[in-house]
C-alpha cells in the first residue's frame, strides 16, 4: 500500500505512515466542536452600577446630617463590587 500523502510504500496493515504520520484510513468519529464561551455583560453592568452607587452614597455621606447610613450603603456597594470582581476572577481560573 502507498501513503495517500507522501506516496511512501507502507505495510498493508499500517495504521499511519511511518514517514509523514498521515493516517491510512478516515477517522471513525469526528471530534466534538467546542463552543467558545460568550462573555456576559451582566457582571460588568452590575459592577459599574455598584461602583456608581458607592460613589453616590459616599458623596451623600459628606452632605447629610446623619452620614452613618450613607457610609454603610457606600461600604456595602464597595463590598458588592469587590465580590463581583472576585467571582469573575475565580471563574476565569
Amino acid at each position: 500500500m502507498q501513503c495517500r500523502s507522501c506516496g511512501t510504500e507502507i505495510a498493508d496493515k499500517a495504521i499511519i505512515c511511518y514517514r509523514c504520520g498521515t493516517a491510512t484510513s478516515d477517522p471513525v468519529r469526528r471530534p466534538a466542536r467546542i463552543q467558545p464561551r460568550q462573555a456576559s455583560l451582566v457582571p460588568v453592568v452590575l459592577l459599574a452600577v455598584l461602583i456608581l452607587l458607592g460613589l453616590y452614597f459616599g458623596y451623600l455621606s459628606r452632605t447629610a446630617a446623619e452620614p452613618e447610613q450613607f457610609q454603610l450603603a457606600a461600604g456595602l456597594c464597595a463590598a458588592g463590587a469587590f465580590g463581583v470582581l472576585l467571582m469573575r476572577w475565580l471563574r476565569r481560573r
